[in-house]
């Protein structure tokens, strides 16, 4: 096991809500036009909505694995089309995905993240997004260049907290669990992901919430800056 006062030899990062912003505003403007299309819209929220959206979602990145592997965009399609129909909303689910992924493909970048990957440290994304959305996100901030590997989840064929695309970013960096970190936003995917496997995980807790029950990450932030003591 790494020395707590041994840099890590690589970071894992995920992208979305860690590097760059998450769609919040945009799925919280998506559900809530199914709700105003909806017939009895007075009875709908627009937190029904999303809660059936992300239950759905939730269901079907746990079961896309392997040969049955689903995209990210084709796994949202089908979770809101289930929202949809269920409240009789007249929304086309299409063309409101396409509003959610073409600003995931230019999200804004947080005001941390290159002063984190001005550290120089080897560092490698793994991220549950499609390839083409990913990579566009990564042209527009000009940050191609940056990372020695990118893995999504389309191409480890699983999404975190499968131990998949873990294991395919430390093959590809040529490192043991022990030896590099991973920074993540999400503690179910990101921190109990990457315990499962044996990385150390530094769980990113912008907004200060209560960390849900179970193991503590090895470190908890409010800024991908609070990092910096540990790479140098």
């Amino acid at each position: 096991m790494r020395a707590p006062d041994v840099p890590p030899k690589a970071l894992l990062l995920d992208f979305y809500g860690t590097l760059v912003h998450e769609a919040g505003g945009i799925i919280a403007a998506i559900c809530d036009e199914v709700r105003r299309t909806a017939p009895r819209a007075a009875a709908v929220t627009a937190g029904d909505v999303s809660r059936l959206w992300w239950t759905g979602f939730r269901e079907r990145t746990g079961r896309s694995y392997g040969r049955d592997f689903r995209t990210q965009r084709d796994i949202d399609r089908a979770a809101l089309a289930v929202a949809v129909r269920r409240y009789g909303s007249t929304a086309d689910p299409d063309a409101l995905v396409e509003r959610q992924y073409a600003y995931r493909r230019r999200a804004p970048l947080h005001q941390d993240a290159r002063e984190l990957l001005a550290t120089g440290v080897p560092a490698c994304v793994v991220s549950n997004i499609d390839r083409a959305d990913l990579d566009a996100a990564l042209a527009h901030h000009g940050l191609g260049g940056r990372f020695v590997h990118v893995v999504t989840s389309e191409d480890a064929r699983a999404y975190k907290p499968r131990p998949e695309m873990f294991a395919a970013a430390l093959d590809l960096l040529g490192c043991a669990p022990e030896d590099v970190l991973h920074v993540g936003d999400s503690y179910a995917s990101d921190v109990l992901g990457a315990r499962a496997v044996g990385i150390p995980a530094a769980w990113v807790n912008r907004s200060g919430r209560a960390r849900p029950d179970g193991p503590p990450p090895a470190h908890e932030v409010t800024a991908l800056t609070g990092l910096l003591p540990l790479l140098t």
